[in-house]
């Protein structure tokens, strides 16, 4: 008879990385410190891949662009203190777009936690707000539970960033090796139990609704993509023949390519979107949550049109816009089951609506109102929109963009066609500038052998532009697109429109300070620098060529260029603002009044 093995005993530190590899990750960012360093030894000899930062709060993007491409979680580590407090804002970032994300922090000795020690601070006080779940481990014993609940509850029900924060003796201490299992992991979150199903009632009403309706719309958010239900969505949409707009976080989850697809709507969506949206009499609401971008004014907001409201957490239901069907689950279950009931009426001789004057009426709207600009005369400075077009035209199949925050995004958004899921990062509910470089780097661990775009703009650029240092050591090759217009764009939009042209401290200087080639170059990267039309398409051709190294090109762009349309925050969506040459055509826009939709049918 063998003898039952001994139990094994190993440190906190030891557990904390061993954990990692049980809950299979392969990658991880972050930046060593005094009270996290004990993880930093084990650490040299697990296969788990760190990519070592050059800020804190580009651990924190770059964990989050792995998470978006990947659909596994991100993993930062950082210590105490202010490493724990630069994490904050990757966290409140994620928090928003329901990004799942395991942080760890290192934190001061256990018995020296109160004392104000050197490089404290309360980190899950202050993470409580931007995280689904934090906890201060206080024995080596406690981290293998605490990782498993931290993963767990990341990756399930509405996504989210976790945090475990673990002090340097919990690390240092000594344990005995046990993994939860996932019934121990299970009984000790009582509280916690996601409902996915959706309620059977709801599910049948939702059907019979979708039937029923003349003008549908369904409105597509970033929960379809956390759900992996581009499939589902794409079935219901062709099973009823009806349109579909995606908003700023579910780019890509519905092809732009496709004749259902509206594309983006809300405060910078096209025409077409924002209108249908605004015009439908049934909102099919899959994973989105009524942002205020897109609703504008919320009293005004698609008025004559009843809700479905898909959505996994419950207290999205009500939160802003009452729902006449809520249903809470998730997305990929309950888009299928509402496509079987849908095919259980269509056989049981329910017949579909007529939609056809609604197509027409979209088609016509379509036809008049095209995303547009005007391109650039002779020696005049680059359009923006332009080289987003050149980008997208010469992209390889497969290729994953990610942008930083203002007009560049907006733009990104607007004239690059998204025809497959999770090739689209970007920092939508928070709006981080410095999101995109970081970003793209942690996609580039996830997704090595994709080529990685990172769309930024001048001002978010300097914010992160460090991590290009990052990307050059870890031999992560991305592409940089930098449209510079020597501005803070967007805000100098709004105060070229609301402010009555006072730019106050928008301006960020146009004697080419910085030089970003040199600056590209310093950091090992390759820098090409594009003035003029002709020079677009060759140079990206040239980025596109070259995978050894990171490719920076600068574009330099019309700062005087606004994104259009554009509904000004508080207004209703029906009052958008048009591109200048569209602007004097905007009442073919406007619902018909009833009265006169009558007197037109009676041919008077």
């Amino acid at each position: 008879m063998t003898e039952p093995a001994a139990p094994e005993r190993i440190t906190g530190a030891q557990a904390l990385i061993r954990s990692l590899e049980y809950e299979n990750v392969d990658a991880m960012f972050g930046y060593p410190g005094g009270c996290i360093l004990p993880a930093y030894d084990p650490l040299m000899d697990s296969p788990i891949r760190h990519v070592l930062v050059r800020h804190e709060q580009g651990a924190g993007h770059a964990a989050e662009g792995y998470a978006h491409v990947s659909g596994k979680p991100g993993v930062a580590m950082v210590t105490s203190g202010p490493a724990a407090t630069n994490l904050v804002t990757p966290l409140m970032d994620a928090y928003m777009d329901s990004i799942p994300m395991v942080a760890i922090t290192g934190q001061v000795p256990t018995a020296a936690i109160g004392s104000d020690a050197f490089q404290e601070c309360d980190t899950v006080g202050i993470t409580r707000s931007c995280t689904k779940h934090n906890e201060l481990v206080m024995s080596a014993d406690e981290i293998p539970m605490a990782i498993r609940q931290a993963f767990h509850i990341a990756t399930t029900g509405r996504p989210g960033p976790t945090l475990v924060d673990i002090p340097k003796d919990a690390l240092t201490g000594e344990m005995t090796w046990h993994w939860p299992t996932d019934e121990e992991v299970f009984d000790s979150l009582p509280g916690y139990r996601p409902n996915t199903k959706g309620h059977p009632r709801m599910i049948k009403e939702a059907a019979r609704l979708i039937l029923a309706s003349e003008r549908p719309v369904v409105y597509a958010g970033g929960g379809i993509l956390k759900a992996r239900a581009a499939e589902a969505l794409r079935e219901l949409v062709e099973l009823i023949d009806g349109h579909v707009v995606t908003t700023l976080m579910a780019r890509g989850a519905f092809p732009d390519d496709h004749p259902n697809c509206l594309g983006m709507p809300g405060m910078h969506g096209n025409a077409t979107a924002v209108t249908a949206m605004q015009q439908s009499d049934l909102l099919i609401t899959l994973g989105a949550r009524f942002d205020d971008r897109i609703t504008g004014k919320v009293d005004a907001f698609a008025p004559d049109a009843k809700i479905i409201h898909v959505d996994i957490d419950p207290a999205e239901q009500g939160k802003v816009r009452r729902p006449d069907v809520p249903i809470v689950g998730d997305a990929k279950y309950v888009i299928t089951e509402i496509i079987r009931e849908i095919r259980d009426l269509l056989q049981g001789g329910t017949r579909q609506a007529d939609t056809s004057a609604w197509k027409s009426q979209v088609s016509g709207w379509q036809e008049q109102f095209p995303m547009t600009y005007e391109r650039s005369a002779p020696g005049d400075l680059l359009k923006p929109q332009f080289c987003i077009e050149q980008l997208n035209e010469r992209a390889p199949k497969g290729t994953i963009v990610t942008s930083g925050v203002g007009q560049h995004q907006m733009y990104t958004s607007q004239y690059w066609k998204f025809n497959d899921p999770y090739t689209w990062v970007n920092s939508g509910g928070l709006g981080t500038m410095g999101f995109s470089l970081p970003a793209a780097i942690g996609a580039k661990a996830a997704m090595p052998d994709r080529t990685v775009w990172a769309i930024d703009g001048d001002g978010c650029f300097q914010m992160t532009a460090t991590e290009l240092v990052t990307a050059t050591l870890e031999k992560l090759p991305i592409k940089v697109a930098l449209l510079n217009n020597n501005f803070l764009g967007m805000v100098r939009q709004w105060q070229e429109m609301f402010y009555d042209e006072r730019y106050s401290e928008v301006f960020l200087d146009s004697s080419n300070v910085p030089n970003f080639v040199m600056m590209a170059e310093s950091m090992g990267c390759i820098g090409i620098l594009v003035e003029s039309p002709e020079e677009v398409g060759p140079a990206i051709e040239k980025a596109n060529s070259i995978n050894d190294r990171t490719v920076v090109i600068e574009f330099r762009t019309d700062a005087t260029e606004g994104v259009f349309p554009m509904v000004p925050a508080g207004a209703s969506n029906s009052d958008l603002i048009l591109h200048p040459t569209q602007q004097d055509r905007a009442e073919a826009l406007k619902p018909v009044p009833e009265s006169v939709d009558i007197k037109l049918k009676d041919g008077h």
